[in-house]
């Protein structure tokens, strides 16, 4: 074998299913070798690795990079760099920036800032009821999947007409392109909220009580019948209800092509955490009750969730400390806290290393057609690893976090595992706990290996587009044809037109 530009020596490979004593050799990028130290090729480079994991790098398939529209509170540089940071390899990332991105000119924009990033990166494009007809243009521009805003959320995004969402699936089935799904009821919300207001609620728990887990069942449950009647892909975002889940058991039993992504927050926080820290812990949807927390861990279990993200959504200290609910924004940075909260969950036995690489790896990249490629330490996969030492104990810092939010509900809390190298592609994007700087830029787009699954449309016979025109033998009229039935009734047919 040729030499290889680095070989990893003496690290534990982890995979869902095995753990395995290995080295692993990179090429181009690419991983070339896999097997016993003795076995690898000479490189120019060597990294010991003993004692120590190699993790597929995580992929994050829901990060607000605030990247065009809102640098203040993030870029595409800073918010790459807390994902390196954290073991992170791969993001996709959301449309609600400024301008949104459901057009092929605002879609320029984010591909022109994402130019800095450090890690690679989708593209969700924005699925409401003026991008319909666009939906393919963003595809062949770069966008790698969509997002629809069912809940109301930063931006104050309209959130499209069922009719919309239902004609938005149609086009997408046929293209098997996965939707990701903001699934609470918008119309609840607002009422909800309306009369909070009104009644002088500002405490923190009014937040939730405006988005009461039925928004998110009823939703959820809308959600999937349009997906189930096209055969459109959906992925439903942070999860956060115990309450809901038997509707996605349900849906996933019947077949429908639905993944879910559950996060941190929901996981480990609740409302006991709220009322500590306020506004810091306000996020659509919201932090709920501790009732909530068990039941998530066992959907994570038991496949109903497929995996993790963060919903990282960084705003200044001073967006997330006033006084009303109200007026705090939503989110808090999460990528680069991510991997070592839930390695600290992996050494108290909550879960294995293997179900975390399936949750933060392997799950997302198959749901976003990228396994094989990437979510996988395999020969001819991308050489996207982040190496782990699970006896590594600090505690989280918000003001030594990479995103420019400087405020996080993680601050002070002590974590046992975390990443210290992180490689995308064969290249250091941090190494021994240290950002490479110089490796901005070096992330580009997944959409060139993105292969989604054969499409499985369905109903396509009563789709939009299969219903504008009158069927064949169909008359044009709404006239009866046969008016014997009328005889004798007054009915008079109207006098036929006319040529011209």
């Amino acid at each position: 074998m040729s030499n290889a530009d680095l070989v990893i020596r003496g690290g534990k490979i982890v995979s869902p299913e095995q753990i395995i004593d290995a080295s692993i050799a990179i090429a181009d990028g690419k991983i070339v070798a896999i097997g016993h130290d003795d076995l690898m090729p000479s490189a120019r480079e060597e990294l010991r690795a003993d004692g120590q994991y190699l993790l597929p790098g995580a992929i994050d398939s829901h990060v607000h990079f605030r990247d065009p529209g809102y640098p203040h509170k993030e870029t595409w540089k800073t918010g790459s760099a807390a994902a390196a940071c954290g073991g992170v390899t791969t993001v996709f990332e959301m449309p609600n920036t400024n301008p949104p991105t459901g057009t092929i000119e605002a879609l320029r924009l984010k591909q022109k800032a994402a130019e800095s990033s450090y890690v690679d990166y989708g593209i969700h494009g924005l699925l409401g009821d003026d991008t319909i007809d666009r939906l393919e243009d963003l595809l062949d521009a770069g966008v790698t999947s969509f997002k629809a805003f069912v809940g109301n959320t930063f931006g104050n995004l309209p959130a499209p007409t069922d009719g919309a969402l239902l004609e938005g699936f149609e086009k997408l089935a046929p293209l098997g392109i996965r939707t990701v799904v903001h699934a609470e009821n918008s119309s609840i919300m607002a009422r909800r909220q309306h009369r909070l207001q009104e009644a002088g609620r500002t405490d923190p728990l009014a937040h939730l009580a405006s988005r009461p887990a039925v928004a998110e069942i009823e939703a959820i449950g809308r959600v999937l019948a349009l997906a189930e009647w096209t055969g459109a892909r959906v992925h439903i975002a942070h999860h956060s209800a115990a309450d809901s889940l038997f509707v996605l058991r349900a849906a996933k039993l019947r077949g429908v092509d639905v993944t879910v992504e559950t996060c941190p927050q929901y996981l480990l926080l609740n409302t006991n955490d709220m009322l500590r820290l306020g506004g810091i812990l306000r996020l659509n949807p919201p932090i709920r009750e501790e009732r909530h927390n068990q039941p998530l861990w066992d959907a994570l279990m038991d496949g109903t969730i497929d995996m993790i993200a963060t919903d990282h959504a960084p705003h200044t200290p001073e967006e997330k400390t006033r006084e009303s609910i109200w007026q705090c924004d939503c989110g808090f940075p999460g990528v680069e806290t991510q991997m070592p909260l839930m390695l600290t969950e992996v050494n108290r036995q909550r879960a294995t290393l293997m179900d975390y690489v399936k949750w933060s790896a392997a799950a997302p990249a198959k749901a976003w057609g990228l396994y094989g490629t990437k979510g996988v330490l395999a020969v001819g996969a991308h050489a996207d690893i982040a190496v782990v030492d699970m006896d590594r104990r600090a505690v989280l810092s918000q003001g030594r976090l990479q995103s420019i939010s400087k405020i996080s509900p993680w601050n002070g809390r002590t974590v046992h595992g975390a990443p210290i190298h992180t490689l995308v592609r064969g290249r250091f994007v941090m190494r021994d706990g240290q950002l490479v700087v110089d490796a901005s830029g070096w992330g580009q787009s997944v959409k060139g290996v993105q292969r989604m699954p054969t499409p499985k449309p369905r109903n396509t016979e009563h789709y939009t587009s299969a219903v504008l025109k009158t069927p064949a033998g169909v008359p044009r009229t709404a006239v009866p044809t046969d008016l014997s039935a009328f005889e004798g009734s007054g009915y008079v047919p109207p006098a036929p037109k006319e040529a011209a």
